[in-house]
């Protein structure tokens, strides 16, 4: 996405946001680790760019999120079924459950 974000910006003249996006990808790592003290890499993901591929695109603003989340349905639906395989566990390594645990019912059981 990043490549067509680049093509599409130097053909649009938004090379500016296109540069200031590269250099937060850039920077953003190394602020974190600085300010985290630790050892885990944070990366950009697809979603740095999408945005400005959106306004290009010439996509009103208002339906940024519903493009997100669109984008985002499967995998919200993968940590779902994860969470109901894997006793109550989403397979994620920043995810840390604050509730009360609570056994998995079935809906046969509800």
């Amino acid at each position: 996405l990043k490549n067509h974000a680049r093509r599409m910006a130097y053909e649009k003249g938004y090379d500016e946001e296109f540069e200031m996006l590269c250099s937060i990808e850039r920077l953003a790592p190394q602020i974190f680790a600085e300010e985290k003290h630790g050892p885990k890499k944070v990366c950009a993901n697809v979603d740095l760019f999408s945005g400005l591929i959106y306004r290009m695109l010439g996509i009103s603003e208002d339906l940024y999120t519903p493009l997100f989340a669109i984008a985002r349905v499967p995998g919200w639906c993968a940590h779902r079924v994860e969470e109901v395989e894997f006793a109550n566990r989403i397979i994620r390594p920043a995810y840390q459950y604050v509730g009360k645990p609570q056994p998995y019912v079935t809906l046969a059981e509800r």
